[in-house]
């Protein structure tokens, strides 16, 4: 049911049946290594290049999804996903593996909430009995891509970001009488917003904005207050993109509790770990959510969380010809039953 200008509300509260995470070797000395499913200890992964190995990730992240939720990919309707690769070819890759009919999207780092939002939709409107999502990123393959190889050992500003190595998905399936499992309960569709940053080493400072705008028009067309929920968490807007959030949410009127306000790509790493401004990529609010916070949710830290997915939506080409960072986010209500 559309609610507002621009949220859906998931009256059949679909399910999060079951998730997978999996992750690289610098996620393996992280924060949150203990809930990720797979951890490889170097980044090729047995393959012969860094986009192969992104491939890999989200493999195992949807068959560990699977496995848990004891259903086989013949009785899936359908598959979303992307990552920040040319023409989402990982995603696409591992599409040809699973051989689930399916969608391809790309929202840069917002992939994973537009993801979540496109099958609880799906599932909702009972377009299907069960959707698998995920999305994905690779340190390598995405710093080769949009800024220099890693080989290249290139300094980097305190304003950067760290892009995570991993990969989260989820299979949303109907509801069934009696399921003790998250819910989906509404999802808010952002709009692209750019205030003209052109730096692509000040990617929260870009999506900060497409952030505060989306989580204000949750708030306005659900007619709810902050307080509703017990975490309302980013994606990756890292040190400097939340802080600006934060402030932009002030300003508009939304006081939330600034303890619950908290972002994926300053929980995903140790502060030890150097990663400038914190974690980026498709891969963190997918790897975050679907294990992490959703391990929390089942031991009863939250009841209520609402997760707001940021992306820039640039690229090498667009910052090739001098054009700002256009940046969206996406959010999804999650419930416990």
């Amino acid at each position: 049911m559309l609610k507002g200008k621009q949220s859906w509300v998931f009256q059949n509260r679909p399910v999060i049946a079951a998730a997978g995470v999996s992750g690289g070797p610098f996620e393996a000395n992280g924060n949150l290594s203990e809930d990720f499913d797979v951890l490889h200890d170097d980044l090729w992964m047995g393959e012969d290049s860094y986009e192969k190995a992104h491939r890999i990730l989200l493999e195992e992240a949807g068959q560990t999804a699977l496995n848990k939720a004891n259903v086989q990919k013949e009785d899936v309707q359908f598959y979303i996903a992307g990552d920040l690769i040319n023409q989402i070819t990982p995603s696409s890759l591992s599409a040809r593996t699973i051989q689930i009919p399916y969608f391809g999207v790309f929202g840069a780092c917002s992939t994973s909430m537009e993801g979540l939002a496109l099958a609880s939709f799906i599932v909702n409107y009972r377009g299907a009995d069960h959707v698998l999502t995920g999305a994905s990123s690779h340190n390598a393959a995405v710093e080769k891509q949009f800024r220099y190889p890693t080989e290249y050992g290139g300094q980097k500003p305190p304003t950067a970001q760290w892009t995570v190595t991993g990969a989260g998905a989820a299979l949303v399936s109907a509801n069934a009488a009696g399921s003790n499992l998250p819910v989906t309960t509404s999802a808010t569709i952002g709009k692209v917003i750019d205030m003209g940053l052109t730096d692509p080493f000040n990617m929260g400072g870009a999506m900060a904005p497409a952030a505060a705008d989306t989580i204000t028009a949750h708030f306005k067309d659900m007619q709810l207050d902050p307080s509703h929920y017990d975490l309302i968490v980013t994606g990756d807007l890292g040190r400097i993109g939340q802080e600006t959030a934060y402030e932009l949410l002030k300003n508009n009127g939304l006081n939330i509790d600034r303890e619950k306000f908290k972002d994926c790509g300053l929980m995903i790493y140790k502060d030890d770990q150097p990663v400038q401004s914190g974690g980026s990529g498709a891969g963190c609010s997918a790897a975050v959510l679907y294990g992490h916070l959703l391990n929390q949710m089942k031991q009863g830290t939250y009841k209520r969380i609402l997760v707001v997915a940021t992306g820039a939506l640039l690229s090498p080409l667009t910052f090739q010809q001098s054009e700002s960072i256009p940046c969206i986010a996406h959010a999804v209500s999650i419930e416990m039953t």
